[in-house]
């Protein structure tokens, strides 16, 4: 009976989209829509609904957005799902290395003496230490599509997981959702998709959300889950990884986090001291890599993409003026008090290099970097970043394709853009733990349909100056940029 009556529901609520399906298939099949050339029916369809779907008219409040987005779903098939959650260490020298870290890294900022720079009124509120919840992902073999996880612990589900892996490989995983969305539980189809790949296991981190907790909160429990797969806790179902075995992944603002995370620990080995960790003083070694899936680099979302006149056909991502119109009923979470404009940061600390990590000065000494981005409004500033990873030394892979939206991998599953995309994504991951130099810098443009691949040149990929970038960014932080105060 629940089940007929969540059909009913769903069909309910899918009848105010049938005129935007009807009209998306007539243009298609004519070959009058700007992807026809480049998506299949059911790709265009599903843009076009998301598109529709973030631009809603009669909008549910944050609170009950968040609450759908993180809904836990059955555990059936080729998947083993883990869930462990890692302890609070008695000691708060890890969130003492972030707070360091966020005042270093603003106090050297350059463009310290502008007016524009946040660092002189910088307010720093430490986020708690608290136990971080992960999933252990891994791929499950020989068993149905619909086949229930075997009913035993989750150290018992661990162990079956690693019986199963045939590599060292593991990935930190950092799921999307602009920072108050989702879960791991929402991204198991591309852990256990990249755990198949790579022959290892994904250790998908429950980080929390915005805006109950703003930044820096998701990247102190980022950090503590690095912490936790190389000097497991006592309870722990895992031994120790090898940090040339660990790589950080993450996809739209995961990648965000992801690249954070690099730079903040970067920043911490700059400075030399160990971190106490559950009663052992220990070191954070970089990881073998980092690769990230169409990131969000700029949290003010300065970019002139984001602008309501540049069109943006391919992409289903909301622009911030469209938005300003849309009243989001008031609830529990939003707006937050004392009031900001981003859901995710203080407006003070939005430009922020470990906020925003286009803002951040050097990549110098950065292991192997993935990224990749499709004809999405986040290509800009993802093009800008490949640039300067490549200019400061940085073996950076990036792959820019055709025609594709915003995390088009974890979305168009019949496209053959995301089968290359997830085994490029996989491969690269496997090559930054298996064999690091084979990693060579190279972009390149992979074509929708045929998936011919077309070299670029990274100096190419971008004609902005970092100066120029850091300034559009400031001035979006500040609201003088007109489509920088979105409510999203």
């Amino acid at each position: 009976m629940k089940t007929t009556t969540r059909y009913i529901k769903a069909l309910w609520a899918s009848l105010p989209l049938i005129p935007l399906v009807l009209r998306v298939s007539l243009l298609h099949i004519l070959q009058l829509a700007d992807s026809a050339e480049y998506l299949d029916l059911r790709s265009s369809l599903l843009v076009a609904v998301l598109r529709a779907l973030l631009n809603p008219s009669r909008p549910q409040s944050i609170a009950k957005i968040q609450r759908f987005s993180t809904r836990d779903t059955p555990l059936k098939g080729t998947i083993w799902v883990s869930k462990y959650t890692s302890p609070c260490p008695p000691e708060t020298d890890a969130r003492d290395a972030l707070i360091g870290a966020l005042t270093r890294l603003a106090a050297t900022d350059k463009d310290s003496t502008s007016s524009s720079n946040p660092e002189p009124h910088l307010q720093i509120i430490a986020p708690d230490l608290v136990d971080v919840e992960a999933e252990w992902t891994g791929y499950r073999t020989g068993v149905a599509r619909k086949e229930p996880l075997p009913d035993m612990s989750e150290r018992e589900r661990y162990h079956g997981m690693m019986r199963e892996c045939t590599a060292p490989t593991t990935v930190l995983y950092l799921h999307g959702g602009a920072y108050y969305l989702c879960d791991p539980a929402t991204h198991r189809p591309t852990t256990k998709k990249l755990a198949k790949l790579t022959g290892g296991r994904c250790y998908s981190v429950r980080y929390r959300l915005a805006p109950q907790s703003p930044f820096p909160a998701a990247l102190l429990d980022a950090l503590m889950s690095y912490l936790t797969l190389l000097y497991p806790p006592p309870d722990a179902f895992h031994d120790s990884v090898q940090p040339e075995h660990i790589v950080i992944a993450g996809d739209s603002a995961g990648g965000n986090l992801a690249l954070a995370l690099l730079q903040l620990i970067m920043e911490i080995r700059r400075q030399g001291s160990p971190i106490m960790f559950h009663g052992e003083l220990r070191q954070v070694p970089l990881p073998a890599g980092v690769a990230v899936n169409s990131p969000w680099l700029d949290i003010t979302q300065s970019a002139p993409t984001w602008e309501l006149n540049t069109p943006t056909p391919y992409d289903y991502l909301p622009k911030p003026e469209s938005l300003d119109s849309v009243d989001f009923p008031p609830c529990d979470i939003w707006p937050a008090n004392p009031p900001r404009k981003r859901i995710y940061v203080d407006d003070d600390l939005a430009p922020h290099p470990l906020a925003s990590v286009i803002m951040a000065r050097s990549w110098e000494g950065a292991p192997p970097i993935y990224m990749c981005t499709g004809w999405e409004i986040l290509a800009y500033e993802a093009k800008f970043l490949a640039r300067k990873l490549e200019a400061e030394g940085v073996s950076v892979v990036f792959e820019e394709y055709e025609a594709m939206p915003h995390c088009f991998a974890l979305l168009l599953r019949n496209s053959p853009s995301t089968y290359r995309c997830l085994n490029a994504w996989a491969g690269f991951i496997r090559a930054a733990v298996e064999d690091p130099g084979s990693i060579k810098p190279s972009a390149t443009r992979i074509k929708a349909r045929t998936l011919e691949e077309e070299p670029l040149k990274f100096e190419e990929l971008s004609d902005v100056m970092e100066d120029e970038m850091r300034q559009r960014v400031l001035q979006a932080a500040e609201g003088s940029l007109p489509f920088a105060t979105a409510k999203l």
